[in-house]
């Protein structure tokens, strides 16, 4: 499941939506947003994304942190480490071969340790 689905998921149940429902009213199928919600369909266009957001009526916070959210959900992540020290190709190579092991726990003390790291120029 990515982050975005994760939330799609909880407003749906927080506001009792069937994914039938949403769905209808986004104009795409059942189908599509279930993919969505559960990693098999890549990040979801801004587009949908805005939908989403007035049909739960967010704004503000919420509905920027529902576009953060989609802009972090790509399912399958290509990471480029041409150039970089061998150690990081072997961290990111290491992590490739066992994200699936990887407990909720351990990702947020991942994501700690990330978030000591100096800001990437853009």
């Amino acid at each position: 499941m990515t982050p975005f689905g994760a939330r799609l998921r909880e407003l749906r149940a927080q506001r009792q939506v069937t994914l039938k429902d949403l769905a209808a009213a986004l104009q795409v199928s059942p189908a599509y947003l279930s993919a969505l919600e559960h990693g098999r369909r890549g990040k979801p266009s801004a587009g949908l994304v805005h939908q989403v957001n007035e049909y739960f009526g967010l704004i503000w916070d919420d509905a920027e942190d529902l576009a953060r959210l989609a802009r972090q959900s790509h399912p399958r992540v290509v990471l480029d480490t041409a150039g970089l020290d061998p150690a990081v190709t072997d961290l990111a190579n290491r992590l490739a071969r066992e994200i699936r092991q990887v407990t909720p726990d351990a990702a947020a003390r991942l994501a700690a340790v990330l978030d000591t790291l100096p800001k990437a120029r853009r």
